[in-house]
């Protein structure tokens, strides 16, 4: 079995996936189960809750280029830690929020403590202390998000029936104070020293160390700019479709419920794509799967464009969620195999804080087009267009990304 030779990193392994899984009251969807509610207490539109939380997320975005870096420079342990109480404490003011200039800063915490920071914390550990076995390492860690995708969302609404919205915000902030943070720094006693990428031949000669890449020099660095037409289009395209679920099923004629149901449909495909994905970037490496990840998404965004079953959402989650899972491991490896590992919290804060402005640009644009008159079945064809032609470009980079990760 391809995960036995990790039984004895454990420890390293559940720390990453407790900071990705605590990433979901963070997150998008987790956050999206109050909208209603928090536009009625605090007597927002639809526009300026969403006005907010775009604001709140590009802002996040911002910070996270700068403190991204606090991953080459602080232990993780405290790092995460320190993350962790973070969002706690945002999810704590979130249940006493009174207006709507304070639901500003708040969001931006959520955004930047969830989605931001704990991700980008946990994927630079994996990254950074394992070598062979960083695909396989970061895939097990990635898992965290599929399972708060299936567990959250239906803990909160139970919660909330019960308990109201502001105390389940409370009660989020008790799980990651008082769970979430003792078993975190119970698991990550110390950090994890990685073995060498390949074992030494006998009497070979010594290899000129490779360079290590500073934050100024990938932005230097045309290649990170080519890179960015394909990291991006996961983000954005799949917010859009998301954040358009009502919209699709007005169009298709389709119930809420069976857009709700077929959720589970995306984890599971999800979690079986990170872990076969893990295996794969050990194999082959991470570079030479990045086109790879766009395909289920175009294909999926080409059949909601053109089909009226309802078989086809559910058609769609699957391939979401393999595309999902090939992105959280690809895009978790990429950045070490180009650029190193010295410096690797500040070149891969550039890439997340980029996903991050998509993720937050994305409802904005795609509203804008549906008010001009473009219909969102003609924005999924142009979206599985542009999965395609961003396909061509990544074939296109293989050969200098493999000339990038042997310099």
């Amino acid at each position: 079995m391809f995960l036995s030779e990790l039984r004895g990193d454990a420890r390293w392994l559940a720390s990453g996936f407790m900071l990705m899984l605590s990433s979901g009251f963070g997150q998008t969807y987790f956050i999206a189960i109050f909208a209603g509610v928090l536009k009625a207490d605090l007597g927002m539109s639809d526009g300026a809750f969403g006005s907010i939380y775009t604001g709140g997320t590009l802002a996040s975005a911002a910070l996270l280029m700068w403190a991204g870096k606090f991953a080459d420079e602080v232990p993780i342990r405290w790092l995460g830690a320190g993350v962790i109480t973070g969002l706690a404490l945002t999810a704590l003011a979130m249940s006493g929020v009174g207006s709507m200039w304070l639901l500003l800063p708040i969001i931006f915490g959520l955004r930047f403590f969830g989605q931001g920071m704990l991700t980008h914390v946990a994927m630079t550990a994996m990254a950074r202390w394992f070598n062979r076995k960083r695909g396989r390492a970061i895939s097990i860690a990635a898992l965290g998000i599929p399972a708060g995708d299936a567990v959250l969302p239906i803990i909160a609404v139970s919660v909330m029936a019960a308990i109201g919205w502001r105390m389940t915000w409370a009660a989020a902030a008790m799980v990651l104070l008082f769970a979430a943070l003792p078993l975190f720094l119970l698991l990550l006693k110390r950090e994890r020293e990685p073995a060498s990428a390949e074992p030494p031949e006998p009497d070979a000669p010594a290899q000129t160390p490779r360079h290590e890449w500073t934050r100024g020099e990938v932005l230097r660095s045309p290649l990170f700019y080519a890179l960015l037409p394909g990291f991006l289009s996961s983000p954005f395209i799949l917010t859009a479709i998301f954040f358009n679920q009502v919209e699709l099923s007005t169009i298709k004629g389709w119930e809420l419920a069976w857009i709700a149901a077929s959720f589970p449909v995306m984890s599971l495909s999800n979690v079986l794509t990170t872990l076969v994905t893990g295996y794969l970037v050990d194999r082959f490496g991470a570079r030479r799967l990045l086109p790879v990840y766009l395909v289920p998404m175009g294909l999926g965004a080409f059949a909601l464009a053109f089909l009226q079953e309802a078989w086809v959402w559910p058609l769609f989650m699957a391939s979401a969620g393999i595309t999902m899972g090939l992105t959280s491991t690809v895009h978790g490896a990429v950045w070490a195999e180009l650029y190193g590992t010295l410096h690797l919290g500040a070149v891969r804060a550039l890439g997340t804080a980029a996903a991050v402005f998509a993720t937050a640009l994305s409802p904005g644009l795609s509203g804008v087009l549906l008010d001009a008159g473009i219909g969102f079945e003609a924005q999924l064809f142009a979206m599985a267009a542009y999965c395609g032609a961003a396909f061509l470009w990544m074939c296109l980079l293989i050969r200098p990304l493999d000339r990038q990760a042997a310099a």
